[in-house]
């Protein structure tokens, strides 16, 4: 038969569909110029003290927002990157400010929108 030509394709056949971009790869590592910015111990107090004053335990709290008992552990001890969604829903369940500058103010029920 004819000659078949073949070329050998960079990473053909394996999984690699995800490439790293290296300034993602450099905030992984976390040195000191590049940080995630992580929640203050301020905010984490205010969670620890809304949370207590609920009766609730860390547990519960995270129960009743559907997420791990873990993130709210990280949430208080300053370990996690501050997410919004999870915030909010933390404010909602203790009642108190964990936003802005008024950081642990009760939450005012804002206008319900008809």
């Amino acid at each position: 038969g004819e000659e078949v030509e073949t070329s050998k394709k960079w990473a053909a056949g394996q999984n690699k569909q995800h490439l790293v971009a290296k300034n993602t790869a450099k905030l992984d590592r976390e040195t000191e110029e590049l940080q995630h910015q992580r929640v203050s111990l301020e905010v984490g107090k205010v969670i620890q003290q809304g949370r207590q004053n609920k009766g609730l335990t860390q547990k519960d709290l995270a129960t009743k927002i559907n997420e791990k008992p873990q993130v709210i552990a990280d949430y208080e001890c300053g370990k996690a990157i501050p997410n919004n969604q999870v915030m909010g829903k933390i404010e909602r369940a203790i009642g108190l400010k964990l936003r802005g500058k008024d950081i642990g103010e009760p939450l005012e029920a804002g206008p319900k929108k008809k």
